[in-house]
């Protein structure tokens, strides 16, 4: 990843409402969510959606298809884990092993303690 994408990626996901879409999409997986569906969840007009969505596309941080009447967003766990190697790339002396628990590759979760986000059951 180049450092004008990471600075693309990092400034999408430095608004609240954007980054609690990356993360619910991220937590999805790979089949994605509607458009509506992802909204509702977060309490986000339709307006309001599609102006973030629309961020983070433009980030290359989601991507859409459609799928009858309903536009899909997909994390793009690519572009997610680029991002991450850039910013550890030189973690711990150039030793980025050191940095995480080895089940942190790639797109393994990792067990943290997470503030409560305002998502929707």
């Amino acid at each position: 990843m180049k450092k004008m994408a990471a600075i693309a990626a990092l400034g999408a996901l430095a608004q609240e409402t954007r980054l609690d879409i990356f993360r619910l999409l991220v937590e999805k997986g790979t089949g994605g969510m509607p458009a509506g569906e992802i909204g509702a969840r977060l309490g986000q007009p339709s307006p309001t959606m599609s102006f973030h969505l629309n961020q983070l596309r433009f980030a290359g941080l989601v991507s859409s298809r459609r799928e009858s009447r309903s536009i899909i967003y997909s994390a793009n766990f690519k572009a997610m884990n680029e991002l991450l190697a850039y910013l550890t790339r030189n973690c711990c002396g150039g030793r980025p092993e050191l940095c995480f628990p080895p089940a942190a590759s790639g797109c393994a979760p990792v067990q943290i303690a997470a503030p409560q986000r305002k998502i929707k059951p």
